[in-house]
C-alpha cells in the first residue's frame, strides 16, 4: 500500500466522514487533528477509526490522562477528568488525537480501549493509577506505578504534595510499614542576594 502525503485539511474531512454524529467537534489547530467523543461512542468511534479505509489509524502511540480541574486557572467549565489517545496510521503517514471526557467527576469512567489496540493495556492502568480514571472493560485494572497500598492518585490536581502516607522500614516488626505523613508543610523563601558587581555585572 503506498502512502501519500500529510495533509491535515483533507485528514479532518475525512475523520470527520467517517465519524459522523459521533463527533462532538473535529479541530485543526497548528498543523493537528483533533477529535472529541462522547464516552458513549468512545469505544465505536476508536474501533471505526482502526478499521475505516479513509483513516486506517493501526496504531496506538499514546494514551494518557488530563485532570482539567485547574485549567486556565480555574476558568474551565467543562468536564474535569479527560482521555487523550494518540493514533498514527502507518499506511496514510497521518496522526489525530482523540479526546473522551468523563461524564461523572467523582467516578470518572470511559470504556476501555484495550480490545481496539493491545498498546493500549498498559496506558490505561497507569491512566487507572495516576488519575483515577475507570476503563470499563479493561480484563487487568489494577496500578502499575504506585505501591500496592498507596492512597489517592497522585496526578489529579488536589492530591497533596507530600501525599496522605509514607513508608518505612521497621526494625521490630522487621517490614515495611505505612504511617500518617509526618512532614509539615511549609514555604521556602529563596535567598536573594543584592550586591554589587555580583558576578562580575556592574
Amino acid at each position: 500500500m503506498t502512502a501519500f502525503a500529510v495533509n491535515p485539511e483533507a485528514l479532518k474531512e475525512a475523520v470527520a466522514a467517517a465519524l459522523g454524529d459521533m463527533a462532538l467537534r473535529i479541530t485543526l489547530r497548528l498543523g493537528e487533528v483533533e477529535a472529541v467523543v462522547s464516552p458513549q461512542n468512545y469505544l465505536a468511534a476508536a474501533t471505526l477509526l482502526r478499521d475505516h479505509p479513509t483513516c486506517k489509524f493501526e496504531q496506538l502511540i499514546d494514551l494518557c490522562g488530563v485532570d482539567y480541574s485547574e485549567y486556565k486557572m480555574g476558568a474551565w467549565d467543562g468536564a474535569r477528568f479527560c482521555v487523550v489517545t494518540h493514533l498514527l496510521s502507518i499506511s496514510f503517514n497521518q496522526r489525530l488525537r482523540l479526546k473522551v471526557f468523563a461524564l461523572d467527576d467523582e467516578l470518572p469512567v470511559v470504556a476501555s480501549i484495550n480490545e481496539v489496540w493491545g498498546a493500549a493495556n498498559w496506558y490505561e492502568r497507569e491512566a487507572f493509577d495516576l488519575y483515577g480514571i475507570v476503563f470499563e472493560g479493561h480484563n487487568d485494572l489494577r496500578r502499575i506505578l504506585t505501591d500496592y497500598g498507596f492512597i489517592g492518585h497522585p496526578f489529579r490536581k488536589d492530591f497533596p504534595t507530600s501525599g496522605y502516607v509514607e513508608m518505612r522500614y521497621d526494625a521490630e516488626q522487621k517490614r515495611v510499614i505505612y504511617q500518617p505523613v509526618t512532614i509539615e508543610p511549609r514555604e521556602i523563601t529563596p535567598r536573594i542576594i543584592r550586591e554589587d558587581n555580583y558576578g562580575g555585572i556592574n
